[in-house]
């Protein structure tokens, strides 16, 4: 609880009880590290915790300004929010099953580097999403008859 504490005081906020249970539940989101609003408030409510709504979409907007968080608007601008990371990753989105799959991988940061200073550019920051779907499924198999 300490650490949580010093964690909001750090990001210049102060230390409220829903502030401290929201971050505790996106510290623990270990098997989905996107929670969207709806999912912190449910899990809330879950733990019998008395916070609505609307103050838990206020403090994922403080923390996203604070720099605790990052939002994401992926596939048709639903919001998630994962922690900020210091380690740079790029995402995968299923478009069947909304999984977000989060990769690292050189040779793609290289290239971006490269194509920037090809343009005579330096690259500052960049965000990469690939929207996919499983090899085979029935939405893929139906997009190679029609091109047929």
């Amino acid at each position: 609880m300490a650490d949580k504490n010093h964690e909001l005081r750090k990001a210049g906020l102060k230390v409220t009880l829903p502030r401290v249970k929201i971050l505790q539940i996106l510290e623990s989101a270990t098997d989905q590290h996107h929670l969207s609003a709806e999912d912190v408030y449910k899990t809330l409510l879950e733990a019998g915790e008395d916070v609505g709504l609307a103050t838990v979409y206020r403090v994922l907007t403080q923390f996203e300004s604070a720099g605790l968080v990052i939002r994401h608007n992926f596939d048709g601008g639903h919001a998630v929010f994962e922690l900020s990371q210091e380690e740079h990753h790029d995402h995968m989105v299923c478009l069947e099953s909304g999984e977000i799959i989060e990769f690292f991988d050189e040779t793609i940061e290289r290239r971006q580097q490269e194509i920037a200073e090809e343009h005579g550019f330096e690259l500052v920051d960049h965000a990469l999403v690939l929207y996919v779907r499983p090899k085979g499924s029935k939405a893929t198999r139906q997009e190679g008859i029609a091109k047929k």
